[in-house]
C-alpha cells in the first residue's frame, strides 16, 4: 500500500467533517463528489445553493445531495456567529457591522463553523490566496497551545527506500515563515514531527534540524540559531528525537553521519529534515522534486488549532481530494 493509499485508507476508517468554502469553483466540486463517493470525509459546502446545483448537474456529479450545503447568505446561525466574532475581534476594534459582513464570507464562515465544533477541518486556495486562507484561520482558530508561528511541510516520496522512512520523508518549513528566529525554527521542528505522525504515520518521527555544518565543523551565527533551535525543540517536547545541528548527509546516510556524528541517535536515520530557513527549504524540496524525481506533496499547513490548508490556485481535482485525506488525518490528530 502506497503512502497516499495509507492516508485515504486512514480518513475513510474515521470520517471528519470538512469545510470546503470555495464550494462554487468547479475542481472542488468534482473533488468534493468523489470525497463522498468514497466516503473520505463529511463535506459542508459553502455556497450559493442554485450555481453548487448548476455545476453539479453540467459534471453528472450524483453523490453531492450527501454534503451539507450552505448558503453564507442565508445561513441561520449567521447572527450568532456574528455576534462570536465581534466578541473574539473587539480588542482590534471590529464592530458588529463588520462582523455580520465578515460572515458571509465563506472563509470566515467555514473557520467560525470550526471555532463552534461544527467542523474538523477546512480547506480553500482554488480561488483564494495564502493569506486570504490563513487570514480567518489566525485570527479565529488561532494557534496551537504553544505555537506562535505557522509552517508548512512537504511529504517528499522518493524511489530510495534506504532514505527516511522506506524512501518517504517529511520535511519543513516550505511553505510560510522566511526567516524564523531560533524559538520559531523549534516550534517548526515540534510541529512538523507531528505532522510526520499525523498524516504521513511515521511511529517514530527522527528529527534533524539542518544546516551547512555538523556538530562545530563551522562556525556561524545561522548555525549557532540552529544549534540553540535543537536545544529549543528537546526543551519543549522532552520526548522529542531530534538531533542537530547536521549536514544533510549527515542527517540521511548511515556512514556519513557516523562519521561527522558519532553518536548521535539520529545522524544518518532521520525521517524529518527541518530546513534553517524558508529560502533553504523552498528551494531544496523543489530540486529533489525536478531533478530527483521525487513526489511532493503539500504544503500541508501546521501549527493551527484545527487544521486549515492551502491549495495552489492551478491545483488539480486530485489534489483537492488528496488535500481532503491529509486533513482529515490532521483533524484527528487535533482533537
Amino acid at each position: 500500500m502506497t503512502l497516499i493509499e495509507k492516508i485515504i485508507a486512514r480518513a475513510q476508517a474515521n470520517p471528519q467533517r470538512i469545510v470546503l468554502p470555495e464550494a462554487e469553483e468547479e475542481r472542488t466540486l468534482i473533488a468534493a463528489d468523489k470525497a463522498l463517493a468514497d466516503k473520505l470525509a463529511d463535506i459542508i459546502l459553502i455556497g450559493n445553493p442554485a450555481k453548487v446545483q448548476a455545476l453539479a448537474e453540467k459534471h453528472g456529479l450524483t453523490h453531492i445531495g450527501e454534503a451539507t450545503l450552505i448558503d453564507p447568505e442565508k445561513y441561520e446561525r449567521s447572527e450568532e456567529l456574528a455576534q462570536l466574532l465581534c466578541e473574539l475581534r473587539k480588542s482590534k476594534g471590529m464592530t458588529i457591522e463588520q462582523a455580520r459582513e465578515l460572515v458571509k464570507n465563506p472563509l470566515y464562515l467555514g473557520c467560525m463553523i470550526i471555532k463552534t465544533e461544527g467542523a474538523d477541518g477546512q480547506i480553500s486556495g482554488a480561488l483564494s490566496t495564502t493569506g486570504e486562507t490563513l487570514r480567518p484561520a489566525l485570527q479565529i482558530i488561532k494557534c496551537s497551545p504553544g505555537i506562535t508561528c505557522v509552517s508548512g511541510a512537504m511529504l517528499l516520496i522518493t524511489d530510495r527506500p534506504e532514505y527516511g522512512e522506506d524512501g518517504v520523508l517529511v520535511v519543513g518549513d516550505v511553505a510560510v515563515t522566511p526567516m524564523p528566529d531560533a524559538d520559531q525554527l523549534a516550534q517548526i521542528a515540534v510541529c512538523t514531527a507531528q505532522t510526520a505522525k499525523s498524516v504521513a504515520g511515521f511511529e517514530d518521527p527522527r528529527v534533524a534540524m539542518l544546516s551547512f555544518s555538523t556538530k562545530g565543523s563551522a562556525k556561524h551565527e545561522v548555525v549557532d540559531k540552529v544549534i540553540e533551535a535543537t536545544r529549543l525543540a528537546k526543551e519543549r517536547c522532552p520526548e522529542l528525537k531530534v538531533d542537530g545541528e547536521l549536514q544533510a548527509d549527515a542527517a540521511l546516510v548511515p556512514s556519513v553521519g557516523e562519521k561527522k556524528a558519532p553518536g548521535s541517535p539520529i545522524a544518518g536515520h532521520a525521517n524529518v529534515l527541518v530546513y534553517p530557513n524558508l529560502e533553504v527549504g523552498n528551494i531544496s524540496y523543489k530540486l529533489v522534486q525536478r531533478l530527483g524525481g521525487a513526489i511532493a506533496i503539500g504544503p500541508i499547513l501546521q501549527g493551527i488549532a484545527r487544521p486549515v490548508n492551502d491549495l495552489s490556485r492551478g491545483c488539480s481535482v486530485d489534489d483537492i481530494y488528496y488535500l481532503i485525506a491529509i486533513t482529515a488525518c490532521q483533524a484527528m490528530d487535533a482533537k
